[in-house]
């Protein structure tokens, strides 16, 4: 059974720092593109980063500059580093894979396995 469990969420102040981690099980997911989306209370879910197998990135301008997506195919791990943080922010954070997909810019419908997501609350 495919698996993505998400950690590291939490509630913040603003201008802190929090880590998340993915880690996916049931399959190798090297060769997968890997992306982070989030969905804050009555707003669509939006992606906040992606990376490919090879390690090409792409973020939201929203984040771009304050958060860091990587990966440890190793240890079949991907995380995203968000620094700077906003009351913004605040969002229910969902780690997703796209199998077999190289390319940067995927839509989140080209992805095919999705965590249950992990909240992140900032306070200002």
């Amino acid at each position: 059974q495919v698996q993505l469990v998400e950690s590291g969420g939490g509630l913040v102040q603003a201008g802190g720092s929090l880590r998340l981690s993915c880690v996916a099980s049931g399959r190798t997911f090297s060769s997968d593109a890997m992306g982070w989306f989030r969905q804050a209370p009555g707003k669509e879910r939006e992606k906040v980063a992606a990376i490919t197998p090879n390690g090409r990135t792409d973020y939201a301008g929203s984040v771009k500059g304050r958060f860091t997506i990587y990966r440890d195919n190793a240890k079949n791990t991907v995380y995203l580093q968000m620094n700077s943080l906003k009351p913004d922010d605040t969002a229910v954070y969902y780690c997703a894979a796209a199998r077999d997909r190289r390319q940067i810019g995927l839509s989140e419908y080209e992805y095919d396995y999705w965590g249950q997501g992990t909240q992140v609350t900032v306070s200002s």
